[in-house]
């Protein structure tokens, strides 16, 4: 088995979770937040979203689909205290570039050897990943680092526990 087909695998685990997690939430649910001071549901799917399709340009330069007009910056930093439903998509838009933005990711590893996985990435993104492949293998962690924060909300309301 390949690096890529490594990473591969590792990014299936993430995406049957994160569509578990999400399967059984309204719009409304997505606006909730488990705690003061975390980020709602919402505003984390579109900070995931946003930081796949910069992160893997990033080392593989138009590899990605073009995210709506406005979208990163309505999930950065600056927004991550908004609680206007109306500024945030809908759990079907957010899936919708979910799936498309994960299919760009696979497409792009697909074309990598072992020689430009091991390629160093950008200096400035270093200290979160080393090299191309670790770029790859971040968005793995990155998705279930957040989705973790999600098992909250479902508890809260009363939702069953998955795994």
């Amino acid at each position: 088995m390949s690096a890529a087909d490594h990473i591969k695998s590792g990014l299936q685990t993430p995406t049957f979770v994160v569509k578990a997690y999400l399967e059984d939430l309204t719009d409304e649910d997505l606006m909730r937040r488990a705690a003061d001071g975390i980020n709602h549901i919402a505003w984390q799917l579109g900070h995931l979203i946003a930081s796949e399709n910069q992160l893997i340009n990033s080392v593989c330069p138009g590899a990605m689909p073009d995210l709506p007009e406005g979208f990163a910056e309505k999930h950065g930093k600056e927004t991550a205290g908004n609680d206007n439903a109306a500024d945030f998509c809908t759990k079907a838009e957010y899936l919708k570039l979910m799936d498309e933005q994960r299919a760009a990711t696979l497409e792009a590893l697909s074309k990598l050897t072992e020689e430009d996985l091991s390629k160093p990435a950008p200096e400035a993104l270093q200290r979160i990943a080393e090299n191309v492949g670790a770029m790859f293998t971040m968005q793995g962690t990155h998705w279930m680092m957040h989705a973790g924060q999600w098992v909250v909300v479902r508890r809260q309301l009363g939702k069953p526990a998955l795994f």
